[in-house]
């Protein structure tokens, strides 16, 4: 258990953060790679599109599990939460910018839950915006191709 001094706390919230903008990079990255990849044999299906999206999301809801299991880790290490309390649940609560209020931090942890959710907000964010780009160029690549087919005689 560490004691947590306003840099202390500002410092672990920094690096638990930073790990998930890995985390989220690297994700998004595949992500995207992937998604050109098999966009470019969509045409005009719902079902196609809906197979291309559907994993997107699912993987994106994976990286945000493995985000929050990261600040619930965190959370363990410098003893942020009460005892007894539930550190994954704590951690979902403070991510997700719920705030139930039924488990607070520690006191002298009290930085980190607007940390995990100000975390929390930029990874939604950005995950939202790569949903949109993946489908943007899905929708993209399907008009290409029946533009084509409309000029073939």
């Amino acid at each position: 258990m560490m004691d947590g001094g306003i840099l202390v706390q500002l410092g672990v919230g920094l690096v638990a953060s930073s790990a998930n903008i890995v985390i989220h990079s690297l994700l998004m990255a595949s992500l995207i790679r992937v998604a050109r990849t098999h966009a470019a044999g969509l045409y005009a299906s719902s079902w196609k599109l809906a197979g291309l999206m559907a994993p997107v999301v699912c993987l994106l809801m994976a990286a945000h599990l493995a985000e929050v299991a990261l600040w619930a880790l965190t959370y363990a290490w410098v003893g942020a939460v009460p005892a007894g309390a539930d550190i994954l649940y704590f951690a979902f609560v403070n991510y997700t910018t719920l705030g139930y209020g039924d488990v607070v931090p520690v006191e002298r942890w009290r930085l980190l839950g607007p940390f995990t959710a100000m975390n929390g907000v930029l990874l939604f964010g950005w995950s939202t915006a790569v949903i949109f780009e993946v489908l943007r160029r899905a929708l993209t690549r399907v008009d290409r191709r029946l533009n084509e087919t409309d000029r073939k005689p």
